[in-house]
């Protein structure tokens, strides 16, 4: 059987609502976690049972129409960014085949600031789901309130302004997607390298998931091993993305990770999850932090916008062209 990693479980609550002590020894935490693992569990998040139940029903609900009503909210100009994307579209980077998998992809709805269409288009609603809209809106807000919480324990973690992130973030580009891995039958004609997702990390600052149906998520070790993560009930898993970890010089580490095939007995069942991507708005500058900048390490990247990189990593994953 293979070995189930045990990665730090925090108490949000203890950044959130407690004395300097727990707050402290929260910051620390978090940054020693994303230091040297790239992922945490956080509990006691405020995010209700009954919504995140709510949200996988009305998720399978959506997946299971069919796909003649699907590919009605299909946009290809979009880039994936909103609504539906079809089976065979998205492949990690480098790899040959596409991921087995299908998604939504709600983005940011804009409040008090002027914005650009092009940036931020409308996101689509699905006429067949009743409250599939509003579930999604109501979680896309409350992943984001919980990831500018973690964001400021990050910034002080780094010694920077508690409040560093909030102007980059509060009507960032951040989304979320609902992933349904679909059931693969033994005479399925694929390639032999196909996984539900393939070793990857993601392109964001960081990614808040809130379970999901089945095992399957992987993480690689420093010693280049792949060990399983698994979060205890309701916990939503947290992760470093590439735009942090070019932000801070590889201080905090985005670390690969993978979705694997179940065992031959499980094939033929469905795997659902809805990670939450939380991204900078597109004129962030991610150039490394002098507070991460030493003799000891080095500047290890060039400078780009979060616009920028987001476009590359589009266009290397098959969604942009």
């Amino acid at each position: 059987m293979q070995e189930k990693i045990s990665i730090p479980r925090l108490d949000l609550t203890k950044y959130t609502k407690g004395g300097p002590l727990e707050r402290q020894e929260f910051v620390e935490s978090i940054g020693k976690a994303f230091n040297e693992i790239g992922f945490i569990t956080i509990t006691n998040h405020g995010l209700d049972n009954g919504l995140i139940k709510d949200l996988y029903q009305l998720v399978k609900s959506f997946f299971d129409l069919p796909d003649t009503v699907k590919t009605k909210y299909q946009i290809p100009e979009l880039s994936g960014q909103r609504g539906y994307t079809s089976k065979g579209r998205e492949k990690a980077k480098g790899a040959h085949a596409p991921d087995l998998k299908e998604f939504w992809q709600r983005g940011q709805t804009i409040m008090g600031e002027e914005y650009s269409k092009k940036e931020f288009p409308d996101n689509i609603n699905v006429k067949e789901i009743e409250g599939f809209d509003r579930v999604t809106g109501d979680i896309y807000k409350k992943l984001e309130d919980i990831g500018r919480e973690l964001l400021k324990a990050i910034a002080e973690y780094l010694k920077l302004d508690r409040n560093f992130f909030e102007q980059h973030v509060i009507n960032g580009n951040s989304i979320l997607r609902a992933i349904h891995y679909f059931p693969i039958q033994k005479t399925d004609s694929l390639p032999s390298d196909a996984v539900r997702a393939g070793a990857h990390e993601d392109i964001n600052l960081i990614t808040l998931l809130i379970g999901a149906s089945a095992d399957g998520l992987e993480v690689l070790t420093k010693n280049g091993e792949w060990l399983a993560i698994k979060a205890k009930g309701e916990d939503i898993v947290v992760n470093v993305g590439d735009m942090l970890q070019r932000l801070t010089n590889n201080k905090l580490k985005s670390t690969t990770h993978r979705v694997v095939n179940p065992p031959s007995t499980l094939l033929n069942t469905s795997r659902y999850s809805v990670p939450f991507f939380l991204h900078p708005k597109a004129s962030m500058s991610l150039a490394s932090l002098a507070c991460c900048i030493s003799s000891e390490n080095p500047k290890k990247y060039t400078d780009y916008t979060a616009g920028q990189y987001l476009d590359e990593r589009l266009r290397e994953i098959g969604l942009k062209m």
